[in-house]
């Protein structure tokens, strides 16, 4: 295969202006959406940066959970937790584990139990009494999440849901959920992860400026 010519035109210049404007469309539905979150469910992000500081500062671990694009964005929310999010917070590492990592597990528990019962079993074999879950589920329908929160629940860990739709059956095993309005997967993800970003840094902050976490 050749090297493509970027210089060629493959669409006419009425066409990139069609598919220009459909471009700013997609940015201005994913901003209306983010600011009608922003404006109804602010204060349940900061509960929910709270709950995983108090968690934290009394020893525990946030576990994250998720299928497809929400099994990412658990990753990367444990990521920017474990690592860091700011370049200039030099600081140590938050105990944050995304449990879809891995594959040996999670194949032998698909093959040798069912794939529902994953993060459950992986819930209630790492998580701990103080612990944080946070479940990630751009319906609220996904079995495998659900039953791991429910678990969380029963092993007196704190259960977090970022959700879409009207949250779904995981609603109800949740104590802390943000539900975006929408049923469009692509636009509930867009707003998981300003979400998951906006939570690392209001823990991240707490942490540091309370002293329950060291610079460097």
């Amino acid at each position: 295969m050749d090297k493509l010519d970027l210089s060629d035109d493959i669409l006419s210049a009425d066409a990139r202006v069609e598919l220009a404007s459909r471009t700013r469309s997609l940015f201005e539905a994913s901003i209306a959406l983010k600011r009608r979150v922003m404006e109804t469910q602010a204060d349940t992000v900061v509960r929910m940066a709270e709950a995983i500081f108090q968690s934290l500062r009394q020893g525990g671990k946030v576990l994250l959970c998720g299928n497809g694009g929400s099994a990412a964005d658990a990753q990367h929310i444990a990521a920017e937790l474990l690592v860091r999010l700011r370049p200039q917070v030099s600081r140590e590492g938050i105990p944050a584990l995304a449990l879809a990592t891995d594959t040996s597990s999670l194949t032998a528990c698909s093959n040798d139990y069912s794939f529902e019962a994953y993060y459950e079993r992986m819930t209630r074999a790492l998580g701990k009494p103080g612990d944080i879950l946070i479940g990630i589920s751009t319906s609220g329908e996904s079995p495998n999440v659900v039953r791991a929160l429910r678990a969380a629940r029963e092993k007196g860990m704190v259960t977090i849901g970022l959700l879409g739709g009207d949250g779904g059956p995981a609603l109800a095993e949740c104590d802390l959920a943000l539900v975006v309005p929408s049923t469009a997967t692509n636009r509930v993800q867009e707003i998981h992860i300003t979400v998951g970003h906006a939570l690392t840094e209001l823990v991240e902050d707490l942490l540091l400026e309370r002293g329950y976490l060291a610079q460097g």
